[in-house]
């Protein structure tokens, strides 16, 4: 039988310790020999009870180890993270994701049947779950990854979530690990942040899997499902599109002048159209509608606020 990797799980973190609890009870009762395993809490400057929340795992079957962070940003995390793992394996993963005892047994099997080591990083499925329930409009922006029903390589257009993804150690290291230009910072909802280290690995000639069974799922509570946060969110991710095309343009040595131009002149179509939806969906009392075209609307207006930072190099 093929050897079990030496794995570091990494956790960021910031003022969340009531979903870390749930997060850490899965985390440390995995089906996972303890000594190839070890738990990493980056802790970014949480003023809530976080590092309490970790002591108190200290007992179980893979206690978990508290790391605190003063560079505020998740990328910022996730590169201390890389520093300290002991772990031939590094996985990221979300500090509000529940998984079953066998998920890491199953995020690692690529690993473990790749004598060839082709496979840099392993993907596994994200699965949405709303706690506090969740109105159909938003719903309808959620699901699963689905990458593909089955084990096996992913397709260049395809970048995993960063809520349940693993990659080779050294090989995230010789890649430069994280962008610290985009991912969360706070409160700020500045997403894309896997864009960088995949686009690097497959550059390289790694493989990128997708492991199904190896399925968490990630608990989007009330404070996600509202129009405010929504809304944010879609302005963000056109932001992080944005600088993250920009970035690989530059490692590519082309211009991005063309992309930005033309995505320019498209989103303001984009915004006009669409906020005439979400009038004429509140005018005939189609609430849910009227949302979700003012939801896309604030996504373009997101490319219009990010496109001419870019274009004069302010970001």
């Amino acid at each position: 039988m093929p050897e079990l990797p030496r794995v570091t799980i990494a956790i960021p973190t910031y003022n969340r310790a009531n979903w870390l609890t749930q997060t850490l009870a899965g985390l440390t009762k995995q089906n996972y020999p303890a000594h190839l395993l070890e738990i990493l809490i980056i802790d970014n400057n949480s003023p809530d009870s976080t590092r309490d929340v970790v002591a108190a795992f200290g007992n179980a079957p893979h206690p978990p180890k508290h790391i605190f962070e003063t560079q505020q940003g998740a990328n910022y995390a996730r590169n201390r993270a890389l520093a300290e793992a002991q772990g031939d394996i590094i996985v990221y993963g979300d500090d509000d994701i529940l998984m079953g005892p066998d998920w890491l047994s199953e995020l690692m099997q690529p690993f473990v049947t790749d004598p060839k080591v082709k496979i840099g990083a392993v993907a596994g499925e994200v699965v949405p779950v709303f706690p506090d329930g969740c109105p159909p409009w938003v719903q309808s922006f959620h699901g699963p990854q689905a990458l593909r029903a089955d084990t096996g390589a992913t397709h260049d257009a395809q970048v995993p979530m960063s809520a349940n993804l693993a990659f080779r150690r050294d090989v995230l290291r010789e890649l430069g690990g994280w962008d610290t230009n985009v991912g969360r910072k706070g409160g700020r909802v500045f997403g894309g942040e896997e864009n960088g280290p995949i686009r690097r690995l497959r550059r390289a000639g790694h493989e990128v899997w997708f492991a199904p069974k190896a399925s968490v799922q990630h608990q989007m509570p009330a404070a996600r499902t509202t129009l405010k946060y929504v809304k944010r969110h879609a302005f963000d991710s056109a932001c992080s599109r944005v600088v993250g095309r920009v970035a690989m343009d530059r490692e590519e040595g082309r211009s991005s002048t063309g992309y930005l131009l033309s995505r320019f002149a498209g989103n303001i179509l984009k915004m006009l159209g669409f906020g005439i939806i979400a009038l004429v969906n509140t005018l005939i009392l189609r609430q849910g509608a009227a949302k979700k075209a003012l939801v896309r609307s604030w996504r373009s207006c997101g490319y219009l606020y990010q496109i001419p930072l870019s274009l004069f190099g302010r970001s």
